[in-house]
């Protein structure tokens, strides 16, 4: 504490006023250096403010991240199945379709034997109705000749 000379009447107070203009000053700066410590207090908390709205919304986004990446894993999980899936009926069809070559293969192998069988018969039956003509032409020729032979032997006689 400062210690004042003693006047007529009290302290002196030139010395006062000096004390009191400099606690004034103090009192002031004081003051100020508050206010300014309290502006930087508001800015700190307004950037501690906005730390934890980006501390938030970091937070929201590694959620959102999380959730993209599990959802990536379940379509690759799903793609790796449809991989497979694609891939055995591919191979399933292309197993499918050996076997309905082979039948056809062999449906179209019997066709063709009953085809030829078919016209095998159907040939000898024509050759059978040729010689069958041939044989009728035959006998008709001989009964019309054996006929032809009674008429001329009918003239002779009745001359």
């Amino acid at each position: 504490m400062e210690k004042f000379n003693r006047t007529l009447r009290g302290y002196d107070p030139e010395e006062v006023n000096d004390f009191l203009d400099e606690v004034i000053n103090k009192v002031e700066k004081l003051v100020q250096d508050i206010d300014e410590k309290n502006d930087i207090i508001k800015q700190k908390d307004e950037e501690i403010r906005n730390l934890k709205n980006q501390l938030g919304e970091n937070d929201r986004l590694r959620d959102k991240l999380e959730n993209y990446e599990k959802m990536e894993n379940s379509l690759n999980q799903a793609i790796f199945m449809a991989q497979k899936t694609s891939d055995q009926l591919k191979t399933s069809a292309h197993k499918e379709s050996e076997i309905i070559l082979d039948d056809a293969k062999k449906n179209a192998s019997r066709i063709v034997n009953e085809a030829l069988l078919r016209a095998e018969k159907i040939e000898d039956e024509a050759s059978n109705t040729k010689r069958n003509i041939t044989v009728l032409k035959r006998r008709l020729k001989n009964i019309i000749e054996s006929q032809l032979q009674i008429i001329d032997d009918i003239d002779d006689l009745e001359l």
